[in-house]
């Protein structure tokens, strides 16, 4: 019997593939999916709030070790400056002497032709520009007068002179260009960390940057507890301290009356030798608290003006550039990076930190903050920030490196 389904339509269906325009469709879609998928990736590719501010915090800190490179080098590079300047001018003053030395010898010379009182070979030696190679030639040092002799001595001297001053302009001006190249790379270096923390931030949403900022509330109430800590045990530290103090006072006093009864002069002067010493100190510690009362006014008076990276005063700071322009003011000289200031006093332990002694940041020393007491400091924290008071323990306890005195 003969079929009633209608014939299937050629090319239609072979072996279960379908037609080559269906399959290029089907291909052409999962291309672009694949694409689609890889243009936009998956929120779980992205970095971690977290990941993010760590990453931001380790750029601003490499800026500003950076930075205390960049001052380094151009300290240096100062010095060098004023050493190749002050080598150039006696280099100068010491090529018009030679050439004024070479004119009387060309005097002595020409006289000598006029007179023919001297060998042609006496006016070679006196005009020659290293007439040493003559000097031994006895017959003819024996036709030179004093005067002219005296005259070559001097024309030798300054000869050397020069020659070892230019020598040494040109060592330093080595120097000076070596320095200058170091400065350029940490500027470089400085700018290149700061770009890279901004292009950071700039790609947070709206949402994940008051998440960042409700972080860094978080981690500065916890600095707040820790400087609160501190200031309760230096509280107490003092507090013990002065009893102990009045305890000895008192005994003092006791033995002192007990003696006077007794009539012992000896023992006396010995007492009177232990109140001079405790005065002495007492006179120590009331100096340096008067400086660093004046160095703490000058602080406290550039607070919210903009940390700039270099920057020395008096419209902008960075860290360490604070701390020296403050105890300048107080009439002491602290060097101008961080890694000097750090050698420039007697380090103290934290919990004997006093108003006035610098608290010096993690391990490579890259910043710099004064103490104000209360476990609290005023410093220039980073670029886009000001100065201002903050917590010692702003970037956690491990990162507190040391504390200094400076005066």
């Amino acid at each position: 019997m003969a079929s009633h389904r209608k014939p299937r339509p050629g090319g239609t269906r072979v072996a279960g593939i379908r037609t080559p325009a269906l399959a290029t469709a089907a291909l052409t879609s999962v291309a672009l999916l694949s694409q689609t998928a890889n243009a936009a990736p998956s929120a779980d590719d992205r970095p971690s709030l977290e990941e993010v501010e760590k990453k931001v915090d380790d750029l601003y800190r490499q800026a500003e070790s950076a930075t205390e490179k960049y001052n380094a080098a151009k300290e240096q590079t100062e010095k060098q400056r004023r050493q190749v300047d002050t080598l150039l001018d006696d280099v100068a003053k010491r090529t018009q002497k030679l050439n004024e030395a070479r004119e009387e010898l060309g005097t002595f010379a020409a006289a000598q032709y006029r007179t023919g009182a001297a060998a042609p070979d006496t006016a070679t030696f006196l005009l020659a520009d290293s007439p040493q190679d003559y000097f031994d030639q006895t017959q003819l040092m024996g036709r030179m007068t004093s005067r002219q002799k005296g005259a070559v001595d001097d024309y030798i001297t300054e000869q050397s002179a020069t020659m070892k001053k230019r020598q040494e302009a040109a060592q330093s001006l080595k120097e000076l260009t070596e320095s200058r190249n170091d400065l350029q790379t940490a500027k470089s270096t400085v700018q290149t960390k700061l770009s890279d923390a901004r292009e950071l931030l700039s790609e947070l949403t709206a949402e994940e940057k008051a998440r960042l900022a409700a972080i860094e509330k978080q981690k500065q109430e916890e600095a707040a507890r820790k400087a609160a800590e501190l200031a309760e045990q230096q509280a107490a530290a003092e507090q013990k301290a002065r009893e102990e103090a009045a305890r000895q006072e008192a005994a003092r006093q006791e033995a002192a009356r007990q003696e006077a009864a007794q009539q012992d002069s000896g023992s006396s002067g010995s007492s009177s030798s232990d109140s001079s010493s405790s005065s002495g100190s007492s006179s120590t510690d009331s100096s340096y608290a008067t400086k660093a009362e004046q160095a703490l006014a000058f602080t406290r008076a550039q607070i919210g003006k903009p940390y700039v990276w270099g920057a020395t005063g008096p419209d902008s700071y960075d860290c360490s550039g604070l701390t020296q322009a403050a105890w300048k003011a107080a009439g002491v000289s602290l060097p101008r990076t961080t890694w000097d200031q750090v050698n420039a006093g007697t380090t103290v332990s934290l919990s004997a930190a006093q108003p006035g002694d610098l608290v010096f940041f993690y391990d490579d020393l890259s910043h710099v903050g004064i103490y104000i007491g209360n476990g609290m400091m005023i410093h220039a924290p980073k670029p886009g920030t000001y100065v201002r008071e903050e917590s010692i323990y702003y970037d956690g306890e491990s990162s507190i490196h040391s504390v200094v005195r400076p005066a």
